[in-house]
């Protein structure tokens, strides 16, 4: 991971200057983890699609804004954030957005069925906030302090969203004894 944050770092100075063969590298390395991050708060392949493109598109406007390159995944993250929940806020038509319930984690290939039903189902028990901070945590393997960036609240906040997730979890997927 150090490599990769020395190489982004270099990819945005690059793409800063203009280079746009540099900023199409840094997005096709994320595009996959932002695509699972916005697929499991929106539940919606084509919705995550679209916000994935709107996330790069502000990304490179606003990356002379980007104070500190070694910051640019908490950084484009919030701004993954913001569009999905810029497009949740939206009034949605009769019929739009049938399949909005969040997405499983993205384990299909390497869960067996039974497992990834079983976890699809626990994670929509959680609430959306829960759910979120569990993903970023979990899945894209943020620091509680990154996270406390991306969803602009308290450190404190974020794990207390997370171990109160994981007991539900963990309560959830334990089977039951009897």
């Amino acid at each position: 991971m150090i490599f990769r944050e020395v190489e982004d770092r270099d990819l945005i100075l690059k793409a800063r200057r203009g280079d746009v063969d540099a900023y199409n590298l840094l997005v096709s390395r994320w595009e996959k983890r932002i695509f699972n991050y916005l697929l499991r708060i929106v539940g919606n392949r084509e919705d995550a699609m679209d916000l994935s493109q709107d996330t790069f598109l502000k990304a490179y406007q606003n990356l002379a804004r980007l104070e500190d390159p070694a910051r640019f995944a908490p950084w484009l993250f919030r701004i993954a954030h913001n569009e999905a929940y810029s497009l949740l806020r939206k009034p949605r038509h009769e019929g739009e957005g049938a399949e909005a319930k969040p997405a499983a984690p993205g384990f299909g290939q390497l869960l067996p069925l039974e497992t990834s039903l079983a976890l699809e189902r626990a994670l929509e028990r959680l609430s959306g906030e829960q759910r979120e901070a569990v993903t970023l945590k979990v899945y894209q393997g943020f620091k509680f302090e990154e996270i406390a960036e991306i969803l602009d609240c308290p450190a404190s906040t974020i794990k207390s969203r997370v171990y109160t997730a994981l007991e539900l979890l963990k309560e959830a997927l334990t089977p039951a004894r009897g």
